[in-house]
Parts: C-alpha cells; structure tokens; sequence
C-alpha cells in the first residue's frame, strides 16, 4: 500500500538574510504543516518544494504531529540550508485515509540524509528539545565595577568570561564564567583584541550588554553551519520587559493622546486622561508604542499607527516600553517586539515576524477582488494620499455600504481600478477613473503589511493572486451610518493631505488644518 506513496527529499538552500521562498502553514480543518505560496524562481521553487506539499520531516526529524512552532524553530534554527521531506497533497490524503504510518513512509530516504547532517535537534525522551541558544545580558554597573576578568584562549576565537565575582553586576545580569563574548552593544567583537574589548566595555560607562554563547552553543552553531546573533538570542535574562496592555474603548474613547516624535520617529503616549480606561489598563505618559494588536508600528508613520488604533472598534492592545526599557532595547541594537514574539504562546504569536521562510499561521497577504454597485449615497469610501508617499489607500469605508459589502476594509491599499493597474498613477488621474466607472466598480485592493511584503520581495500584485468572488446582480442591502462631528481636540493626523469621497459627484480636497502628529482616541 505505501509503494505508491512517494516522499520527495528536497534540499533547500538560501542566501544569508534572505528567505526561503515559501510559507509554512497550519490551516483549519486541514491536517499537516503545508507548503503555501511557493514564490517563483525561489530556492523553494528551485528544490521541486510545490504548494500543498505536506512535510514529514526536518534533517531526519519527524515533524508531523510537532506543534507548528517546534517545526518552524528546527527550520529557522537550520541556517541558510534545509533538508525537508515532502508528500504531495493528494498523497498524504491517501496516506491519512489509508491509515499509513507517516513516520515509516519515506524512512530509507530521510536516513540517507540524517546521516548528512553533524547534528540534528537535540532529542530528549523522542521529543525536540530547546536548541542552545546565545544569550543578551544586561550589565549594570556596581561600586565595584562589573565583576569579571576577560581572557583569551588558544585555540579558539574571542574572548572569554573568567574570574566571575559570585554577587558582582555580570552574575547578576546572567553572566557564566567561560562564556565567550560576541558582541558588545550590538557591535561583533570575536576579532577584536583584548585592548580593544576593555576600552568598549570602558567607553559604555555604567551599563553594557553583552550577547554570549557557552561552548554548548558553539558547538552546536558551528555543526549546523549557522551564525551567532542577536535575532536568535534568548532574551529572558534582560530585566527589562514591554508591557502588554489590552484597553476596553469608553464611552470617551480610550483617553490618551498618540504622538509622533519627529527627532526620534518615536510614537509616544502622552496626556493619559486620569481615570480613563487607559490610565486604569496600566498605560503611563511618555510609554513608547511598539506594536498595536499584535502587529509591529517601528518604521511607520502616525496616520497608519493611528488607523491600526481605530480598527478595533471595542477594545485595542497595545505592547509598550517606558523610556528605560526603550534605551535598554536599543543599546542592544534589537526591537521589544522581539521579545514580544518570543515569549508569546506559539497558537497566538505571529510565527511570520520571526521566522527567515516567512512562515504564517493567520495572515493572508493575498489581495481582495472587490466588486460593488452604486447606492444611492455612492459606492462608500473615501480615497486618500500620503504626502510625499507613493500609493493611495483607502479609507472611511461606510458601514454596510457597497465597498463594506464588497470586502473593502479601512487603511486597504489601491492597487488596480476595473483591471487598470493604478499603483504609479496621479491622484486625479485614479479618482476620475472611479467617477467614469458607471454604477460599478471593481477594485483590486490589499493590506498596507501584504503591500510592503510584496514591494520588499519584488512581487507584482495581480488580481491572479487573489481568491475568485462572485460578482452582485443587484445593489446589496446596506445601510447608511452617518458620522458624528469630531470632537475640537481630536485632530485627524497630519500625514492625509487630500481625499476624495465616493459618495460625492465630483472628486474633491481637504487639507489637514493641524499641523501636528498628535491624535486623541
């Protein structure tokens, strides 16, 4: 029975900080970790990996029934090459109807290929153990100083931890003697001289961090031919931790202002309102916002930080840092939301923040074919630019109207107008398009994060890439919401510089009157 079922052995190998080219998935109701959205001319692609392929094992593991953070973390934690062996879709089908013992099929092949490998993942009674990892340890200056001596050691690279004084700073922050010191604040020093190191510890004043590895690690990161660093540090031992806060909105909204710093990019929390539903979660004035709902805001500008905000409509979830924690983070050269990821259950966190092969469990960054038809107040959204940014976006979408009907969602970015790619095309030149559409309108649209992804991986966006939809005969059922005033002291952010409402007969303009980054929700 099991002759017919053939595994594929496919060896896939990237270049360093690129990607693998493919998603690795669990999806509801479907059983196995699937290969999705096997990206063309990849090294996924290039190893015969093919969409809906199930994977049975990692290096000669069998993962099968592993927990998908387990198998996301023996790929991540195998460097820049992969050994991963695959069973067609229709094929493990067979296998699972037939009762097929998945850990037999394929054995032959994946011992081949263990016998490849120096060193697999760590085993512990059959299951995958926590692979050694490097450590960040934050050093904070005593009266005695640090309480360390630094050596070097014939033989091997770097130098090393040694006269560790038992109460001293070091052993405090998680220091072991015969650690080897990688970096210092986020800077490599493996090569540096004895002199050198001394004056960087010195030139650091009263605090120091300091990434480690033991000869464990080392042992193991040199078998799998990987490279130390901080992104693949544990990061329990830093005394400093963000804060996860989940406000529930009041009836005067959550109380707290959102700013932009412009010398630092920084969005700050500022005049949080006494007795507000902020105040009472735990937020504090001068917090710095690191990520809204689970999704990262470092590199974004103030309108798209505040529209992630304003999707929540009851409630919002927001990880801080107070200013402490945010210089701590930055010494080290590495976000908060690292940590974040790192210490969020594997069910709930973002595996696709923090893994090489982009892996993913809930975000879809295929874009939307939104079909609609006029109502009577227009199709039901607004249509916005960013100032000195490319693209348009869409925004005010109306509740139960035809663009809410048709799938549209606040913040989507533009991509096509009836099959017309508008991605480079004038603001005008879009909003006309839309007003000579009749009453209909086809949109393909996509998430600002699936739009940055695509840009970053030199993707076109096409609406080939998106799910098929059926197109309404008739206008759908929907009715209209009007919008209250907005309070004086909630200015819309700066960045917007014009819109234009389709529900109007002619495109119009509106410029910001505020001219600061300052928000109140």
């Amino acid at each position: 029975m099991t002759s017919v079922l053939q595994p594929r052995e496919c060896k896939v190998t990237k270049k360093p900080q690129k990607s693998y080219g493919f998603y690795l998935r669990m999806e509801k109701d479907t059983a196995g970790h699937l290969i999705r959205d096997v990206e063309k001319n990849s090294p996924a692609e290039r190893a015969g990996l093919k969409d809906g392929d199930r994977v049975l094992r990692v290096n000669g593991v069998f993962v099968d029934k592993e927990e998908h953070a387990q198998v996301v973390e023996i790929v991540k934690n195998s460097g820049n090459s992969v050994v991963l062996l695959v069973l067609d879709d229709a094929s493990y089908q067979k296998a699972e109807k037939e009762g097929v013992n998945l850990e037999d099929l394929g054995q032959k092949v994946s011992l081949g290929q263990q016998q490849e490998q120096q060193s697999p993942p760590p085993m512990a009674n059959g299951s995958i153990t926590a692979v050694p990892q490097p450590r960040l340890c934050y050093l904070v200056k005593e009266e005695k100083g640090y309480g360390f001596s630094l050596k070097t050691t014939e033989g091997r690279k770097g130098l090393f931890i040694v006269e560790l004084s038992p109460q001293g700073a070091a052993a405090k922050a998680g220091v072991q003697n015969n650690d080897r010191l990688i970096e210092i604040n986020g800077k490599n020093v493996e090569n540096d001289t004895h002199e050198e190191v001394v004056e960087k510890v010195k030139k650091s004043e009263n605090c120091v961090m300091f990434l480690l590895s033991n000869e464990e690690t080392d042992r193991y990161y040199t078998s799998q031919k990987m490279v130390l660093s901080r992104e693949g540090a544990n990061l329990r031992l830093l005394p400093l931790k963000p804060r996860l806060i989940e406000i529930q909105k009041g009836t005067n909204g959550y109380g707290f202002y959102l700013r932009m710093e412009q010398n630092t990019r920084d969005h700050t929390i500022k005049d949080v309102d006494s007795g507000s539903p902020a105040a009472k979660a735990g937020l504090k004035d001068n917090d710095i916002l690191v990520a809204v709902n689970g999704e990262q805001v470092d590199g974004l500008d103030h309108e798209s930080v505040v529209g992630k905000i304003k999707q929540s409509e009851a409630k919002t979830t927001l990880l801080v840092v107070d200013k402490e924690t945010n210089a701590m983070y930055k010494l080290a050269q590495i976000s908060p939301f690292l940590y974040y990821c790192k210490a969020q259950d594997p069910t709930t966190a973002k595996m696709e923040e923090r893994v090489e092969l982009h892996t993913e469990q809930k975000v879809n960054h295929k874009p939307r074919i939104c079909k609609m038809v006029k109502g009577p107040s227009g199709f039901g959204f607004s249509l916005n630019v960013t100032t000195n940014k490319p693209g348009l976006f869409i925004n005010e979408v109306q509740n139960h109207g035809p663009a809410d009907t048709a799938g549209v969602e606040n913040n989507d970015f533009l991509v096509e107008v009836n099959g017309v790619n508008v991605i480079n095309e004038s603001y005008d030149k879009v909003v006309a398009r839309i007003q000579d559409s009749g009453d209909r309108l086809t949109l393909l649209v996509c998430s600002k994060d699936a739009y940055t992804y695509f840009q970053g991986q030199n993707i076109p966006i096409t609406a080939s890439m998106a799910d098929p939809v059926h197109e309404a005969s008739a206008p759908p059922a929907y009715t209209e919401n009007h919008p209250s005033e907005p309070e004086r002291n909630s200015p819309e952010p700066r960045e917007r510089a014009s819109s234009s409402s389709s529900s109007q007969s002619a495109a119009s303009t509106r410029a910001d009157s505020d001219n600061n980054d300052d928000t109140k929700f």
